[in-house]
């Protein structure tokens, strides 16, 4: 299994708009291929600019492939041509992690 940890930072004042803009045109082409996230959440504390979300493989391959279709999706890509036009997104941490042997993901 492998687990992909994404964090982003908005500019002060656009995570809003950024999270509607991707309620609107990013989520259905996203989880179309990726499935449901794990998780995606908004900051509660720390930096109110961050969310993360976080996604579930079978392996590398598994991702590779998944990811590979939803940037070949037209209705991805424009997503990411509105998000870029947006501006709102400064910052993009990825993290790929397993877990660990004594507390497994349930399935």
């Amino acid at each position: 299994m492998l687990i992909d940890v994404r964090t982003y930072t908005c500019r002060p004042g656009t995570i809003k708009q950024h999270l509607a803009l991707y309620e609107k045109m990013g989520k259905a082409p996203q989880t179309r291929h990726l499935g449901q996230p794990l998780a995606y959440m908004a900051t509660e504390t720390g930096n109110p600019n961050q969310y993360i979300h976080i996604w579930v493989y079978e392996n590398a391959g598994d991702r590779e492939a998944k990811r590979n279709a939803m940037w070949a999706d037209p209705d991805w890509l424009a997503y990411t041509q509105e998000s870029a036009k947006l501006g709102a997104l400064v910052e993009q941490e990825n993290k790929l992690m397993k877990p660990v042997d004594f507390f497994p993901l349930p399935r």
